[in-house]
């Protein structure tokens, strides 16, 4: 490539970077990094994890377990 062949292409080559700019399709490292970080943190507020989802279970099996006894118990003294 030589310099004319630069110079002719280059207000296209300006343009088409003005555009990818303010259409944000071309980001910096840094913008991508606190773009993860929102997710993130919206992933965390707004889905449990899997320990807190295994607790749950092991909660409500117990509460079933408590219900059942008190159940037959019930049944028991009728």
């Amino acid at each position: 490539m030589d310099a004319k062949t630069i110079l002719e292409y280059a207000p296209i080559i300006i343009v088409v970077l003005v555009f990818l700019y303010q259409q944000r399709l071309v980001v910096t490292p840094e913008q991508l990094e606190r773009k993860h970080r929102e997710i993130m943190d919206d992933c965390e507020k707004k889905f449990a994890t899997i320990q807190d989802h295994e607790h749950i279970k092991e909660t409500v099996g117990d509460i079933k377990d408590k219900v059942d006894a008190i159940y037959n118990k019930l049944i028991a003294e009728g």
